[in-house]
C-alpha cells in the first residue's frame, strides 16, 4: 500500500463559491464566521454626498519579501509519522541535532509533529509527552517560529510490531483485524473499535489533557484534527472500517468531530478533505467543522481527486489552507526528473499550492536534502513565500474633511492568495498614547488579490500623526499582530505612521 493511495470515493461537499458576505449557505449548513464580529467598520461605499475637501495622506509600496506573519508559511517537519529524518532514525544524528537543523533552515515558518497517540499518553490521567515536543516547543520559541501537530488515532506505518494506540488502552479497547498487511505473513492491520465506552471515555480524556496543555499557547499556529483511521485522515484506504455499520460509524465520528470543536476553543483546528471512501460520515464531519471555523487541509496536491481540489480552492475566504504531498517529499536532487522546459516535478508540485489559494506548503523532515534543493532550485520556495497567504498594506490613505472634523479612509490591499483567516483588526493611535479607535473588517477581507476599504472618524482637532496596525482573530477573541508587508519603514511594533495633514494644506481637493 502506498503512503497516500490513490483514493477514490464519494463527493465530499458541493463547492462553496467565493463569498463577499459574512457567511455562505450550503444546504442547511451556515459556513459564515463563528461569532458576528463586533466594531465593524464603515466599510463603503464611500461617496461624495459631504466633500468638504480630501487628499491622499499616505500610499505604500508592495515588498515582496517573506513576512512570518501567522496563518501562513512553510512548515518543517520535526516528526513525521514514520518519526524524525531518516539520519535521526538511522542514529547517524541525534533527535536535537535534526530538531536544530530543519528549525534553522531561513525558509522554515513552522514547525510540525505528526505522532501517534502513543507518544503523547502512556498512562490514565496525564500526558507523557515524547521528548521531540520540548525539542520543537524551545526551538520555535528560540527562532520565532510556530508549532503545529497531529496526534494520530491509527497508523499503519508500525504495524505489527506497534499501534498508534498506548499499551494501556489496548487492553480495554477491542481490536478488529480488517485485512493482510503487506510483506508480512499472516498479519492484519488492527483498527480499534471507535465506538466502544473505554475508547471514547480515553478519547475525551486525550482531547482535555491536550488543550488543557496547547489550546491557546501562543506558539500553537493550529492542531489537526484526530480523524477516525490511518494517519488520523478519516479513510483506512482499501480497507473496511471495523464498524458494524454504517449509522454506527458516522455516528462514532460525528461525536468525536464535537468534542473535538467544543474543546479546543482558541487554537485553529484543521479538518481533512478525505472523501468519504471508509463510509464512516466524512461528509457531515467535514461540514461540522467547517462551519466551526476549521481550516482545510490535504495530504496531496496533485493525485487529489477534483472534488478535493474544487472544495480547497473555493472554500470560504476566511478558512486557511494547508497543503502537503505525501508522495514527492524527499527533495532529493540527484532523482528529480524535469519537463522538456526544465521545470522540475517538484516545484511544479509545490506551486499548484497558489492556484489554490493555500496558506501553507509542508516540506517534511529531511533539512540538509531542503537545503541543498533550495540552493539547487531556489524559485519554487521563493515564490511560495511571496504568495503564499495573505499579504497586506495599506495601499492608499485618505484624509476627509467630513463633519467638522477628519476621517480617514484606508485601502488594505492583499498581495497574496488567499483570503485573511479569519477576521482583520485595524487600529488607529495616536504618538502619545491618547487616542486609540479599533475595529474590524468583514471576515476574509480583503480577498486573495482584493482590496478592502474602512473609514475611522476622528475627534474634533487632532492634528498629530498616527500610527496605523493591525491584528488578525484567528479563532473568536484570540488576536494576533499583522506585520504590513510593504516597503515603507514600519516602526518596531508592525506599525506604520500616518501624517496627518492640516485643514489650511494646499494639498486638499475638492469632489465634484
Amino acid at each position: 500500500m502506498q503512503r497516500r493511495g490513490l483514493l477514490k470515493g464519494v463527493a465530499v461537499l458541493a463547492a462553496l463559491g467565493p463569498s463577499s458576505g459574512i457567511s455562505k449557505e450550503v444546504g442547511s449548513q451556515d459556513f459564515g464566521w463563528p461569532v458576528t464580529p463586533l466594531d465593524r467598520l464603515e466599510q463603503g461605499p464611500f461617496d461624495t454626498d459631504q466633500d468638504e475637501g480630501w487628499l491622499t495622506a499616505l500610499f505604500t509600496t508592495p515588498s515582496e519579501k517573506p513576512l512570518r506573519n501567522p496563518g501562513l508559511g512553510l512548515v518543517g517537519y520535526a516528526w513525521e509519522e514514520g518519526g524524525p529524518s531518516l539520519a535521526a532514525r538511522a542514529g547517524r544524528e541525534t533527535l536535537e541535532k535534526h530538531i536544530e537543523n530543519i528549525s534553522s533552515l531561513p525558509f522554515v515558518d513552522v514547525l510540525y509533529i505528526r505522532c501517534d497517540w502513543r507518544n503523547v499518553q502512556s498512562r490514565l490521567g496525564r500526558l507523557d509527552l515524547d521528548p521531540v515536543w520540548r525539542l520543537t516547543l524551545d526551538a520555535a520559541k528560540r527562532r520565532g517560529l510556530r508549532v503545529a501537530f497531529r496526534v494520530q488515532l491509527s497508523s499503519p506505518v508500525f504495524q505489527p510490531e506497534q499501534l498508534a494506540l498506548p499499551e494501556f488502552l489496548q487492553s480495554r479497547i477491542p481490536l478488529v483485524k480488517i485485512g493482510k498487511i503487506p510483506e508480512h505473513g499472516d498479519s492484519e492491520y488492527l483498527e480499534p473499535r471507535y465506538d466502544h465506552p473505554e475508547f471514547q471515555k480515553a478519547f475525551t480524556e486525550l482531547n482535555a489533557l491536550l488543550a488543557a496543555e496547547f489550546d491557546g499557547n501562543p506558539l500553537i499556529e493550529w492542531v489537526d484534527m484526530m480523524q477516525y483511521g490511518f494517519w488520523g485522515e478519516g479513510h483506512t484506504s482499501n480497507f473496511p472500517n471495523p464498524f458494524s455499520d454504517y449509522a454506527t460509524g458516522e455516528r462514532t465520528f460525528v461525536q468525536m468531530t464535537e468534542l473535538q470543536l467544543d474543546t479546543w476553543k482558541k487554537t485553529p483546528l484543521a479538518v481533512n478533505t478525505q472523501p468519504d471512501i471508509s463510509n464512516v460520515g466524512n461528509r457531515k464531519t467535514m461540514a461540522m467543522a467547517m462551519g466551526a471555523g476549521a481550516w482545510l487541509r490535504s495530504d496531496s496536491i496533485i493525485v487529489e481527486e477534483p472534488i478535493q481540489i474544487d472544495q480547497i480552492a473555493n472554500r470560504p475566504p476566511w478558512l486557511a489552507a494547508i497543503l502537503e504531498d505525501g508522495y514527492f517529499r524527499q527533495y532529493d536532487i540527484s532523482k528529480l526528473t524535469k519537463d522538456p522546459n526544465g521545470v522540475n516535478v517538484l516545484e511544479n508540485y509545490m506551486l499548484h499550492t497558489l492556484d489554490l489559494g493555500a496558506n501553507y506548503w509542508s516540506l517534511w523532515t529531511e533539512a540538509a536534502k531542503l537545503a541543498r534543493y533550495n540552493e539547487a532550485y531556489p524559485r519554487g520556495f521563493e515564490r511560495l513565500r511571496s504568495n503564499l497567504g495573505y499579504r497586506l498594506r495599506p495601499s492608499w490613505v485618505w484624509q476627509r474633511k467630513r463633519h467638522g472634523t477628519f476621517e480617514l479612509i484606508v485601502a488594505v490591499s492583499n498581495r497574496g492568495v488567499a483570503g485573511v483567516p479569519g477576521v482583520l483588526w485595524l487600529q488607529l493611535a495616536s504618538l502619545d498614547g491618547q487616542l486609540k479607535l479599533r475595529g474590524t473588517l468583514d471576515p476574509g477581507h480583503p480577498h486573495g488579490g482584493g482590496i478592502r476599504l474602512a473609514s475611522f472618524l476622528l475627534p474634533k482637532g487632532l492634528v498629530n500623526n498616527v500610527h496605523l496596525s493591525a491584528e488578525l482573530e484567528l479563532r473568536p477573541g484570540v488576536l494576533k499582530p499583522v506585520a504590513w508587508a510593504c516597503e515603507q519603514p514600519l516602526n518596531p511594533d508592525g506599525s506604520i505612521v500616518i501624517e496627518l495633514k492640516k485643514a489650511d494644506d494646499r494639498r486638499w481637493r475638492k469632489g465634484v
